[in-house]
């Protein structure tokens, strides 16, 4: 790991500490606040696994976390700058969805319009590595393709993350493991990169701080307003932390970091538009679907995607570790994987090898939790 300075070290800590103890202590109220103004997501008994009516807009006490610890611990440069302003807009946007269910298309207009205010701010990704290994050259600059290139990005996290909150504590939970992935990568990485490891610690640490009140039975939901700042933050982050080196592998580093939200949106974006709809149509083909579907309750299916979350997140802290270092990343892998088969498959006896319904399911979760 590259030498950072003491105190460098305690801005990432406190970074970490602040964020989780204010999203954590901000959260209560911001569930009163949702009942108040009537952000309440009623389940359809469709797409929706929980059976009664659970305050949405959570979010709202992660960005409050991670707006104060940023502003507390970060270096604010104008790269730091344009995220903080499109992570505002993002998350008030996404809080007036929370209570009036906007329009998709109106959504995706303002996450472009986000995507470029962080461009225009520096956070631009103008060269990227040469994987296929076609010519000499290890890094290839693409030229006036890095506007659209970086705004797709942005755009594809921002809403991958949307796409995979479907079960209590997994979007919040993955996004945790992808901010704290990406904050040891960076630290791997390069000592110039202190900035972006505070501002994914401020991430990591609100993501923590919401997590108690989000794990099934879930208290509260962070909704779009956390759903879409988690992604936009993680995106851009990302681009400045790790898409600025030359080395192939940096070009891995956060689409392993993300690969399960990046992966499922992409799958569904193709599923949604070979039946002929709009790929922002809502459907029950997620992979947390089809993990209830095959008997999983939701902690399982949660657990699962928590654990491939890791083991891709760890494979890429291992790619930029060398030593003893590479061992001890494996050997956790590992036990994570070991783990997680035990507490899936240790009730094998709910485990279905045929589709059943999310009524059914629901049903079945809540029998177990009276139990």
């Amino acid at each position: 790991m590259v030498d950072y300075s003491t105190t460098a070290w305690v801005k990432i800590v406190l970074a970490l500490v602040i964020a989780f103890m204010v999203s954590f202590m901000a959260t209560p109220a911001v569930k009163a606040f949702a009942v108040k103004v009537g952000a309440i997501d009623i389940p359809d008994h469709k797409r929706h696994i929980h059976k009664h009516p659970i305050p949405r807009m959570g979010g709202l006490a992660i960005f409050i976390g991670f707006l104060i610890s940023v502003l507390m611990f970060a270096n604010i440069t104008t790269q730091v700058r344009g995220i903080l302003v499109g992570a505002i807009l993002i998350a008030v946007v996404g809080a007036i969805d929370d209570v009036v269910n906007l329009n998709a298309w109106l959504k995706f207009g303002v996450q472009i319009l986000a995507a470029v205010l962080a461009v225009l701010s520096g956070i631009i990704i103008n060269v990227v590595t040469n994987p296929l290994l076609i010519t000499s050259s290890q890094a290839v600059a693409i030229g006036i393709l890095a506007v659209p290139v970086t705004i797709l990005w942005i755009v594809g996290c921002t809403n991958a993350v949307n796409l995979i909150d479907g079960l209590d504590g997994l979007a919040c939970g993955v996004s945790a493991i992808a901010s704290m992935t990406m904050l040891v990568v960076s630290m791997l990485v390069s000592d110039s990169n202190s900035n972006v490891a505070t501002i994914l610690a401020a991430l990591c640490g609100a993501c923590l701080g919401f997590i108690p009140y989000n794990l099934n039975p879930a208290k509260i939901f962070m909704g779009d307003t956390g759903a879409l700042l988690l992604g936009y933050v993680l995106a851009t982050a990302s681009v400045i932390g790790m898409f600025k080196f030359y080395a192939i592998v940096t070009f891995i580093l956060p689409v392993l970091a993300l690969a399960v939200p990046l992966s499922d949106t992409l799958f569904a974006f193709t599923r949604r538009i070979l039946h002929g709809q709009s790929p922002f149509h809502a459907d029950r083909g997620h992979f947390h679907h089809k993990l209830i579907d095959i008997g999983l309750n939701q902690k399982q299916a949660v657990a699962v995607l928590y654990a491939i979350s890791a083991i891709l997140g760890l494979a890429a802290v291992l790619i930029t570790s060398e030593g003893a270092a590479r061992n001890i990343i494996a050997a956790v892998a590992f036990l994570i994987a070991v783990c997680v088969w035990w507490f899936v498959f240790r009730h094998n006896k709910n485990i279905h090898l045929h589709p059943v319904n999310a009524e059914n399911e629901a049903d079945t979760e809540e029998a177990n939790e009276e139990n």
